[in-house]
């Protein structure tokens, strides 16, 4: 598990924390927590990934009695032309051992991870950018609106890549936005925490498993 470090000076200094929130009007998003990403014989495994499954799963559980919502993120590789990447994006994005893209769906590294605990109520939504909220990435703001949410909690993986950039972005659209401390992860402690000095400061609220269960319930 990463080691938190948050100056006391970036809580001092924070401009959009969230103090409250409607579980009916709350979303748990649960990012790129695939096979991919989880499993160390895949070229992007994390390994601080799997150490956050559970208190993901506290955390859609609590919401999800609360009456909120469930959303899983798979990171998606397509050639259909409002998704398909440049080609030199397209050169960074891991491959299997045919050459094929990793992140295909169908394939197993496409897959959320099995260890996670998930209800016929969530929903999934692929996702073809680092953040869910461009035009050529996802429909979840589509989603989001339709059950008219206007909190989002952001978990899963890699923390300063997809799940920064969904945040950032979903601030942008309106949404206040709990970032989840310990259950984000980062290849490093440094990029992890460098993420949440960002989030401290201007985007929302960094806060724990715990804590985001006691807000969930008060």
């Amino acid at each position: 598990m990463h080691q938190i470090d948050i100056p006391d000076w970036a809580r001092a200094r924070a401009r959009n924390p969230v103090d409250g929130l409607d579980p009916g009007r709350t979303a748990l998003i649960v990012i790129d927590m695939q096979n991919a990403f989880l499993l160390p014989d895949y070229p992007v495994g994390n390994p601080a990934a799997a150490e956050i499954i559970p208190g993901i799963n506290r955390l859609a559980a609590s919401l999800r009695a609360a009456g909120g919502l469930v959303v899983f993120l798979q990171h998606t590789i397509s050639d259909e032309p409002r998704f398909a990447l440049t080609p030199w994006q397209q050169r960074t994005s891991p491959l299997d051992a045919q050459g094929g893209y990793l992140l295909e769906p169908g394939k197993f590294a496409h897959n959320l991870t099995a260890a996670l605990e998930r209800d016929a109520g969530d929903y999934v939504v692929l996702k073809y950018r680092f953040s869910a909220f461009l035009p050529n990435s996802s429909d979840l703001h589509d989603v989001l609106q339709a059950r008219g949410i206007d909190t989002l909690i952001i978990t899963g993986t890699v923390t300063n890549i997809c799940c920064e950039s969904t945040a950032r972005d979903g601030y942008m659209m309106g949404y206040r936005i709990i970032f989840v401390s310990d259950a984000t992860a980062a290849l490093t402690d440094v990029e992890h925490n460098a993420t949440l000095l960002t989030m401290t400061t201007m985007f929302g609220s960094v806060l724990n498993v715990d804590e985001t269960i006691d807000l969930i319930a008060g």
